[in-house]
């Protein structure tokens, strides 16, 4: 696979000789470049005929914001989220204001009002972001089955009726394995049934 750089620098030597090249010629260098390049047909053409939209293109700045998130409203976040058990934040966020006054009225947390008016209106992408250090640094637990529908398949399940994950009642059953960084010796299982239907 070509780097960004490497394709600008053919780009830059073929476009000329494309200007220039009769019909023929023009469509044996497109079959080329489409193939060097990965890109498709109808782009390779805009790229080749275009210089000044592609020149303007390269030129253009990305917009960057300030950052609103950060310092006490962080510390805060990684508090709470570890105090909730490390859930996501597609369920932390519309959790957070009442999460906020439970844990200050537990006196858990202290918070000015700055840091809890902008933790009150945080996106779950904006504490993806700021969570993101921690999420890397905590390590996710050892798997001790292995996804996939053969296994479906070699087991056989009778039920009472006909299998309808739309419907409350059709459960997903599996062993969670307390077993920290390693598999070996003995530890503790969890059986976690999840109705398919409601979650």
């Amino acid at each position: 696979m070509m780097s960004l750089k490497s394709k600008r620098e053919l780009l830059e030597v073929v476009r000329s000789r494309y200007r220039k090249a009769s019909k023929p010629e023009k469509q044996k260098m497109l079959d080329e470049f489409t193939s060097v390049t990965g890109y498709h047909r109808k782009h390779a053409i805009r790229v080749l005929k275009n210089q000044v939209q592609v020149q303007n293109r390269l030129k253009r700045k990305t917009k960057t914001y300030p950052t609103l998130y950060r310092g006490e409203v962080v510390q805060v976040l990684e508090q709470i989220r570890e105090i909730y058990g490390q859930i996501c934040s597609k369920r932390l966020q519309p959790f957070l204001p009442e999460a906020i006054k439970v844990l200050e009225r537990c006196e858990e947390i202290e918070l000015s009002k700055d840091t809890k008016e902008l933790l009150f209106k945080i996106s779950s992408a904006s504490i993806d972001r700021c969570l993101r250090p921690v999420r890397i640094k905590t390590p996710h637990g050892l798997s001790t089955t292995k996804p996939g529908s053969l296994l479906k398949n070699l087991i056989p399940v009778r039920t009472f009726t006909e299998w309808d994950q739309e419907r409350p009642g059709f459960m997903e059953i599996d062993l969670v394995a307390h077993c920290g960084n390693n598999v070996q010796g003995q530890f503790l299982n969890t059986l976690t049934c999840t109705d398919i239907s409601t979650g």
